[in-house]
């Protein structure tokens, strides 16, 4: 049984994580404060004997004496979120990515940073491959989330060549399913939220813009996958469905399975709002023998089906 330590386990995606690592027979520290995270998300675990909760900001030192794995979650990830708190954002990739690295250094822990797309900003090329370096606003209001992620990969890294650190780094597009907050500003939520209401369906800019987006499960096999490569493989890699399509047809298509009355609207572009983005997989196919296996209709139907319920 490993000791697996997640930081943001409460959040969207570190709940189910934390779910599977369960169920794979691990004993499993969530860390959260709650900022974003909930513990609604958490709750079906409180009755493991092998999970354990502890409220907490990651940029505030902590310690334990043994852990084999550390998963990185900790950050908000919706700029309605980030952009509230912008210094503490930063404070929370940068500071946070640094106590969880001191923590695996005295441990022996190997750890994975969840990065993202963001690093690439808004990209010049297309699709993005993992050699790509990005076209980021560093003074931007976006900034405090792309930059404070870029920071935390480049220290992953220089405590792996300095430390010999077992790191791994992930960087995760765009992701939905169920837990999601329902009013997390993100587009795939907002959208089937404002469609079971018959409201209108907001869509910044013209629509044209594209985007591509995984199932929650899908990224958490791609990122046990990755914890189990040998200590010499870093990364990044990245993980994410290549299927793209535009922001108006994603709308559409909501409206079509929710068969809401809404009607779409459209409204100014917030500023360094990517115009693409979509992944380059494979990597994570040759590396991870990793691929995205559930398709947008089956995920969206889980997810209408969630907030339906709700």
């Amino acid at each position: 049984m490993k000791k697996i330590l997640v930081t943001g386990g409460a959040g969207f995606i570190g709940s189910h994580l934390c779910t599977r690592l369960i169920e794979e027979g691990n004993e499993v520290i969530c860390l959260d404060n709650l900022y974003t995270g909930s513990l609604s998300n958490i709750a079906h675990l409180s009755t493991s004997k092998h999970f354990s909760f502890m409220t907490h900001d990651v940029s505030n030192s902590f310690y334990y004496d043994h852990l084999d794995e550390i998963y990185n979650l900790a950050c908000p990830a919706s700029p309605i979120h980030y952009q509230l708190d912008p210094i503490q954002t930063t404070k929370t990739s940068v500071l946070g990515a640094m106590n969880v690295l001191g923590l695996a250094k005295r441990t022996g822990a190997k750890v994975l940073q969840a990065s993202t797309s963001e690093v690439y900003g808004d990209p010049d090329q297309h699709p993005q491959s993992e050699s790509y370096w990005g076209n980021v606003n560093t003074v931007g209001i976006r900034s405090c989330y792309d930059e404070g992620k870029r920071c935390a990969e480049t220290l992953f890294m220089d405590y792996h060549r300095k430390h010999n650190v077992p790191i791994k780094i992930i960087r995760i597009f765009n992701t939905y399913g169920p837990r999601m907050m329902p009013h997390d500003g993100r587009v795939v939520s907002n959208f089937i939220l404002q469609a079971l209401r018959n409201r209108d369906i907001t869509v910044y800019g013209d629509g044209s813009q594209t985007r591509s987006f995984q199932y929650v499960d899908d990224l958490i096999n791609g990122m046990l996958l990755m914890m189990k490569t040998p200590n010499d493989f870093t990364g990044p890699v990245n993980l994410g469905n290549p299927n793209e399509f535009t922001i108006k047809e994603l709308a559409e298509r909501i409206i079509e399975m929710t068969g809401s009355k809404s009607k779409i609207v459209y409204k100014e572009l917030p500023e360094d709002d990517p115009k693409q983005r979509k992944p380059d997989i494979s990597y994570a196919k040759k590396m991870l023998n990793w691929e995205p296996k559930i398709d947008f209709k089956e995920g969206a139907a889980r997810m209408i089906k969630y907030f339906d319920q709700l």
